[in-house]
């Protein structure tokens, strides 16, 4: 029999005997838990769980005991089954097109539906009406509103994987440990170089001779995520910031895109910090 496979993260603030509640409520279920990872960031708990059933496991049953055993301890718990075959994916944008562009053109061969767009603003949501997708727009400017508002999205279109496409706010424990590997960002360097905001214009004032971008999997910590793919391109001395910017656009949009398709078809595992090709 095949082994199913589930994904249990927990978030909430940190207290005694949480990871002991739920390895025991694993062992009870009879299940055998192949990875754990815990986090505590200034009083806030974060923990992710993924374990294998060899036997049958009714699995409603299951998550509607796990939710009670969190509801009980104070905390929220997210489930993730792989079984799931087909994946739903939220898009997060500001105002740059090329990777959405990309994404949309491309949504008809993904393993995974593109259930919602969302929005820092308005810039882009002509092109997800265009395609026929749920655009929401999340403009609060109090980091812990806004994020609020992100979950209940994802929770309303029961998100899989989220993709950063050039989606310009950062994102704090409280979301990310939600969606532990399941979260891909695109960057404008060869990570670790030039992280932040303007890795651009870093390359271009330092005159490097190759800018890259770099897909990875988005941890608390900024830019620091496992690396997915990463590609570059060589930089002429004439070369403008405009141009290296442009070179650099299509570059984004074609490394997020096969890492986005690998991830949906189950082809990416993360190891120690390492992204490994199946």
């Amino acid at each position: 029999m095949k082994k199913i496979r589930i994904g249990i993260t927990v978030v909430g603030k940190d207290k005694e005997g949480i990871v002991a509640a739920f390895t025991n409520f694993i062992f009870q279920k009879n299940g055998n838990i192949e990875k754990v990872n815990q986090n505590v960031i200034r009083g806030l708990f974060g923990m992710h769980l993924e374990a294998s059933f060899s036997g049958r496991i009714d699995v409603k049953k299951f998550d509607y005991e796990l939710q009670s055993l969190g509801k009980k301890l104070g905390m929220e718990v997210s489930i993730y089954h792989e079984i799931n075959s087909h994946k739903n994916i939220a898009v997060f944008v500001t105002k740059e097109p090329h990777c959405l562009q990309a994404l949309l053109d491309a949504k008809d061969k993904l393993k995974g539906n593109i259930s919602v767009i969302v929005g820092t603003e308005k810039t882009l949501e002509p092109m997800a009406k265009k395609a026929k997708i749920p655009f929401v727009l999340v403009d609060e400017k109090d980091q812990q509103k806004a994020e609020h508002h992100l979950i209940e999205i994802t929770k309303k279109y029961d998100i899989d994987l989220v993709v950063l496409a050039r989606y310009m706010r950062i994102m704090t424990p409280n979301f990310v440990w939600r969606y532990p590997h399941r979260i891909i960002n695109i960057h404008p360097s060869l990570l670790p170089a030039f992280p932040g905001a303007f890795a651009y214009a870093q390359a271009f004032e330092r005159g490097t001779k190759i800018v890259g971008v770099t897909a990875h999997y988005v941890t608390e910590e900024l830019d620091q995520g496992p690396i997915i793919f990463q590609d570059s391109f060589k930089v002429d001395s004439a070369d403008s910031l405009e141009v290296i910017k442009k070179k650099g656009q299509k570059l984004e949009a074609d490394t997020l895109l096969k890492a986005v398709k690998m991830h949906l078809e189950g082809r990416l595992e993360v190891s120690w910090r390492k992204v490994y090709t199946r």
